[in-house]
């Protein structure tokens, strides 16, 4: 599993021209799944994700969590994070997880992300979307599963 942090003022992600998912202060969140991640994988990585201290305390320091500033969440999937580009120019994806699979994590993930921050807003799994976002810093982080669970 892959997620692609990204600290923002506010972002939203929008399909056929209806915006179906806005936050303000908090993580947009690229969310990459593959074959071989599963439930356990999901909860390491949700509780990874909702413990890092990347905002802002009074002295400047990133030492705040999205649960100490009541920040929001908004996941979007996204099966490109596991494109393979050593070959050619034409990127390959057969490092993606199969859709069943890469969607029934994608929900499993914005569930648990539900128990643990008030506001989760999502994008829609396999649809074509487009994502506004204003990065705070910019502020990009990237999880990778392989590090923090291997």
């Amino acid at each position: 599993m892959k997620l692609v942090i990204q600290k923002v003022s506010h972002a939203s992600v929008t399909v056929d021209d209806e915006v179906i998912g806005k936050i303000g202060k908090g993580f947009l969140v690229l969310l990459g799944v593959s074959n071989t991640d599963d439930e356990a994988i999901a909860d390491k990585m949700v509780d990874k994700m909702c413990k890092l201290r990347i905002f802002e305390d009074e002295n400047g320091k990133t030492n705040l969590s999205l649960a100490d500033v009541g920040g929001e969440l908004l996941i979007v999937s996204q099966f490109t994070l596991y494109a393979n580009c050593k070959k050619g120019n034409r990127p390959s994806f057969i490092d993606a997880g199969s859709p069943d699979h890469a969607n029934a994590l994608y929900e499993y993930v914005i569930e648990k992300c539900k128990e643990r921050v008030p506001i989760v807003e999502h994008g829609s799994f396999g649809a074509w979307m487009k994502v506004d976002l204003l990065n705070d810093g910019p502020f990009t982080l990237v999880l990778d599963s392989a590090e923090i669970c291997g």
